[in-house]
């Protein structure tokens, strides 16, 4: 089956109930039938309810066999999903090579946490592959990746870098909340661990917070699991329940979202007011082939250069805006925008553009309607 089918199918009851949707199991207290299994518990059987009950069960599955993984961990958020994925592949006196693009919560814990644990970091730059095999050293433990960034949209070669990691044991981790593990299958291009925020296009409603981080294989998934409970990590049913509804819809509203982005971007790149599009479906993009070469799709999330902005200008601009709204998440169905320069930080490397760095999330309104919007929102600067 398509993964549009596979959508509608995965993690779903399929018994003789009928029931379309699974339940939302809320349960702390579970209680075993006998003194011996109140410590000797079966295979299958949940001793207590914080490692989630059929409603966790469903989600996991649906995401597992999307992404052709051996085992999924919920977490509360899409920074805490990464954040296990590290706490799962590296340990005191380890080195983790992160790419210099990545989420700046992930950046801010790698800094600040992970030295705490004796851990330490180095950035790479971010259009890397094969040759990031010059940079492990026999203390590197793990590679961060993130294709596209959240903000400045470089790409890394997924599949060079998995292999050179592997050849040398070091574990990859990604965080593919872009592609929602829909248009990317990076475990199939031989990443370990695939983490992404849920709160994005999985939930698709701005109204869950939630992550999730998939393993490659069974090994991967014992030590992931071992991590996750271990510090106690838990995420409720109600949530589990909403990330699992928004997942039926996912590949319509992305595909929406994609197209109206991409209609968006050709209407910006015809505009004398902007520089480069960075999305990397786009021709502008630098990185376009291999996008053309690993994506099958791709989603409503990009970056424009706007030449000789400064941030007044920026500021100008988004708020003359009406529908576009103004906010950090995106994959829900409203559209928003924000200015990234303000939070732009980099170690290894530089990002250059000339003048203003804009986000755009794309949702689900009209598209000739938030070109209206953005013409709006040019006026007010010009």
């Amino acid at each position: 089956m398509k993964d549009e089918t596979r959508l509608t199918r995965l993690g779903r009851p399929h018994d003789e109930r009928g029931q379309v949707n699974p339940s939302v199991a809320r349960g702390s207290t579970m209680l075993a039938p006998s003194a011996r299994e109140l410590y000797d518990f079966p295979p299958g059987r949940v001793h207590y309810g914080r490692v989630g009950l059929e409603t966790h069960q469903a989600l996991r599955e649906a995401l597992t066999e999307l992404q052709g993984g051996a085992g999924c961990a919920l977490t509360s958020s899409g920074l805490m999903a990464n954040t296990l994925s590290v706490l799962a592949s590296v340990e005191a006196g380890g080195r983790i090579l992160a790419a210099d693009c990545i989420y700046g919560p992930v950046r801010n814990f790698l800094l600040t946490t992970m030295p705490k644990f004796g851990v330490k970091t180095e950035f790479f730059p971010p259009r890397m592959g094969a040759e990031i095999a010059d940079l492990i050293t026999d203390d590197v433990q793990a590679i961060l990746l993130e294709s596209p960034g959240s903000l400045t949209m470089e790409m890394q070669d997924i599949p060079a870098i998995a292999a050179v990691a592997r050849e040398k044991g070091v574990i990859t981790i990604i965080d593919d909340t872009w592609s929602a593990g829909l248009v990317l299958k990076p475990l199939q291009l031989g990443v370990d661990y695939a983490a992404q925020a849920l709160t994005k296009y999985v939930g698709g409603h701005s109204d869950v917070l939630m992550g999730a981080v998939v393993a490659r294989d069974e090994a991967l998934f014992k030590r992931l699991q071992a991590t996750e409970r271990s510090f106690g990590f838990h995420t409720g049913p109600d949530d589990a329940y909403l990330a699992l509804r928004g997942f039926r819809s996912m590949a319509v509203r992305m595909e929406r979202s994609f197209a109206s982005a991409m209609t968006i971007a050709d209407w910006l790149k015809s505009r004398p007011e902007t520089g480069r599009i960075l999305h990397p479906a786009h021709p502008d993009h630098p990185d376009h082939a291999l996008f053309q070469r690993d994506f099958t799709g791709g989603s409503g999330l990009f970056s424009v250069e706007f030449p000789g902005w400064d941030i007044p200008a920026s500021e100008r601009f988004l708020d003359a805006l009406e529908i576009f709204g103004m906010g950090f998440s995106w994959g829900g169905y409203e559209s928003l925008a924000i200015h990234c320069d303000p939070q732009l930080k980099r170690t290894r490397t530089e990002h250059t553009h000339d003048g203003a760095l804009i986000r755009f999330a794309i949702g689900m309104e009209a598209p000739e309607d938030l070109i209206a919007d953005l013409e709006r929102g040019l006026a007010a600067v010009s």
